[in-house]
């Protein structure tokens, strides 16, 4: 028997610190969440009602964006017809909220002119009828009086505003390029858009080909999608009155992405977008390309960043209130159980190193964050772990009163507290399971992480307590020493000796 405890107890000492020592030399650690290290959070709305798979698609074609941000550990999903972005660590905030926040369709258009980036330009609003032969009725449109922009009339877009009715697919637009500072660099008259981001099957950026090269975005088509770009190729490339520039715009949420020449009448599949592209440009460009179009348009209701500072803070205080706590409570079971109390602070070590363990591996694996709401749950279930030493104390109390000795006690107050120690787990087990399955954000962290460690207390009841206690059981300077004697711990000296 002996023999079996020593065992059980090296089993769990060799997977708690194994793995422990395993994850710092693979340099894991737990990931943390948004309210832990920082990052931005935004609240996405669709402006008007749709169905659920519809804000599905949208969330999944969001997080394909966010994953191509490189952003580690995102919280995205859906609280009611909200949704809901937590970029937690994320360095550039400002440039991973534009990325997000791009929600109308991805459109190709042909480009009639470049204008200059003086938007103080004054327009007029000019009535004009519909051309013979092409229906009755007058349309509204915007003339503008910039001397350098052509006399044919357009919708101009200032910039900043994203309504998809003024960028009509069907109608030419003014739409103006961004630098990375928000500023005009260029505007574009474009023409009606002849396909929309629905005709390119994945898009990448490529490094430099040689010296001196610039970075460019390789364009993977489908196959209707071939068909209606090479449509628009061969009127670029041919420079028609439709697209005497030769240039192609990428229109995303009014702001026109990238105009690229047409060197080509037609395509096989795969198009070549160069310029003098940087790294980044070329990635958010090809970015756009793939993750461009959503089903449904979104506007963001919130949007906030957290400082990496605030979140230092407030883990720095939830460690120390969590240190405090647990030191004031191992003081008091050590004072008084005695040598079990310090078999509890052991027992705490064992399952901190698991926990640590499980949480790093399924950070680093499975993109699990620990959140501040987490980090309580993990602190309450302190609580829970403290609980099942206690319960088994009390009833190895029972046990010695009704005359039985310290060793003979063990298995059989173990037995007896376990199966309470069982009821009282999965309860919270169902109750943390209930929590995740009905809640959403910060409260499903509190729920997994409370649960997890649940789970844990019952592998460390079992595996580490109940052997190192039935250990300690035959040694007398655990159970007869002045201070750290069992038997003045459980408040009862040893009946009828020791067997």
């Amino acid at each position: 028997m002996r023999r079996g405890l020593v065992l059980s107890l090296v089993l769990i000492l060799v997977v708690a610190f194994g793995g422990f020592a395993a994850a710092r030399s693979a340099d894991w650690e737990p990931e943390l969440g948004l309210d832990l290290q920082g990052g931005a959070y935004v609240v996405l709305q669709p402006k008007e009602r749709v169905a659920g798979s519809i804000l599905d698609q949208s969330i999944e074609i969001i997080r394909n964006r966010v994953d191509a941000l490189g952003v580690a550990e995102p919280d995205i999903s859906r609280q009611g017809d909200s949704i809901i972005v937590q970029l937690p660590g994320v360095k550039d905030q400002r440039r991973a909220l534009e990325i997000v926040g791009q929600t109308a369709e991805l459109r190709f258009r042909p480009v009639l002119s470049v204008l200059p980036p003086d938007t103080t330009a004054t327009t007029t609003t000019t009535t004009t009828s519909a051309p013979e032969g092409e229906g009755e009725g007058t349309e509204a449109t915007t003339t503008t009086t910039d001397p350098a922009a052509p006399t044919t009339t357009s919708t101009t877009i200032a910039p900043g505003t994203t309504p998809r009715e003024e960028a009509a697919a069907d109608k030419e637009v003014v739409l103006p390029e961004l630098d990375d500072n928000g500023d005009v660099v260029a505007r574009y008259q474009l023409g009606p858009a002849g396909a929309t981001g629905r005709i390119v099957r994945t898009a990448r950026a490529e490094p430099p080909q040689g010296i001196g090269g610039d970075w460019f975005v390789s364009v993977r088509l489908t196959g209707d999608g071939n068909d209606q770009f090479n449509q628009i190729a061969t009127t670029c490339f041919n420079a028609t009155p439709q697209c005497p520039t030769r240039q192609v715009a990428i229109e995303l949420d009014n702001v026109v992405q990238s105009a690229p020449t047409v060197q080509e009448p037609t395509f096989r599949g795969e198009v070549s977008i160069t310029g003098q592209f940087s790294e980044r440009e070329a990635r958010d460009l090809a970015l756009v390309l793939r993750f461009g179009s959503l089903p449904v348009e979104l506007q963001a209701q919130e949007v906030r960043t957290v400082s990496a500072t605030l979140g230092r803070d407030s883990l720095n205080a939830g460690l120390t209130a969590g240190l405090a706590g647990l030191g004031l409570v191992l003081l008091y079971i050590i004072f008084y159980y005695r040598a079990l109390g310090v078999v509890v602070a052991l027992g705490l070590v064992v399952w901190a190193a698991l926990q640590w363990t499980v949480i790093s591996l399924l950070g680093n694996r499975y993109g699990l964050a620990l959140s501040l709401a987490g980090a309580v749950g993990i602190v309450v279930s302190v609580g829970v772990t403290v609980d099942s030493y206690i319960v088994f104390f009390e009833r190895l109390k029972d046990e010695i009163r009704s005359g039985k000795t310290i060793r003979s006690s063990v298995d059989r107050g173990f037995s007896a507290a376990y199966r309470t120690i069982l009821a009282a787990d999965i309860s919270s087990l169902i109750g943390a399971a209930l929590l995740y399955w009905l809640t959403v954000g910060p409260v499903r962290g509190f729920a997994l992480f409370l649960g997890l460690s649940t789970i844990l207390d019952l592998i460390v009841a079992y595996f580490f307590t109940r052997p190192a206690v039935a250990l300690v059981a035959r040694n007398r300077l655990f159970t007869d020493a002045p201070f750290l004697g069992v038997a003045r711990g459980l408040g009862a000296a040893p009946a009828g000796g020791r067997s």
